[in-house]
């Protein structure tokens, strides 16, 4: 059966409004813990109609916000986790992988505990968390880390340190693209200064050339 005329559109529309209400929410959140729907609706552009239409409440909303999350760390894990590396390199890769989710959807920060619910935000930690510790524990055993706290415990802390850091830059007294964070975070676990900042620059470097499309054959 085909579908009527104008149905695409109508979906595609619906798309991109529901995108557009998601960025916006993720900017003026990071503003207002408290604001609106209506506000929200206001600054996304779109009538009352069409931003309860896709969100009827606040907690479906901050919901949508926190699977968008969920997933884009996933994602980051995946593209942190490079097979026999170094350990300081693999922190380093780490820390820089998650920092544009971090910074993307840092707003959750504020509002994790108060709306999402402990649970809900250890759920989407999870997968950060277990590869962190891994890391940890792998530097740990080949001597590029202290050994001085449990490789979980260390992890946290080093976790804790990246969200104080996030909240910093929320709040307009800190700027970073994740490299300072990154240096910090491997000066945390027992990396020397210069070491750290040498490894963070190369993976970082690394990163950025990973990132450049290639240019076709022939262009």
């Amino acid at each position: 059966m085909s579908q009527p005329v104008g149905r695409v559109p109508q979906r595609r529309n619906a798309r991109s409004n529901r995108a557009r209400i998601l960025a916006t929410a993720r900017q003026e959140l990071g503003r207002n813990p408290d604001i609106t729907l209506e506000e929200l609706a206001r600054a996304s552009g779109v009538v009352r109609r069409t931003l309860f239409g896709h969100f009827p409440g606040r907690a479906a909303l901050l919901e949508a916000l926190a699977e968008e999350a969920a997933e884009a760390l996933q994602a980051a894990v995946a593209r942190g986790a490079e097979p026999a590396e170094p350990a300081d390199r693999a922190l380093a890769r780490f820390a820089l992988s998650m920092w544009p989710v971090g910074d993307r959807y840092r707003m959750l920060l504020a509002l994790a505990h108060r709306d999402l619910g402990a649970e809900r935000v250890t759920g989407i930690l999870r997968p950060a968390r277990l590869r962190a510790t891994a890391v940890v524990e792998h530097g740990q055993r080949d001597g590029v880390f202290h050994p001085h706290l449990p490789p979980a415990v260390l992890a946290a802390a080093l976790e804790g340190m990246a969200i104080a850091l996030l909240e910093e830059v929320n709040g307009g007294t800190f700027e970073d693209d994740g490299a300072r964070t990154a240096v910090a975070m491997l000066i945390a676990a027992g990396v020397p200064e210069r070491q750290a900042r040498t490894v963070v620059a190369e993976v970082a470097a690394e990163i950025a050339a990973a990132a450049v499309p290639e240019e076709p054959a022939g262009a």
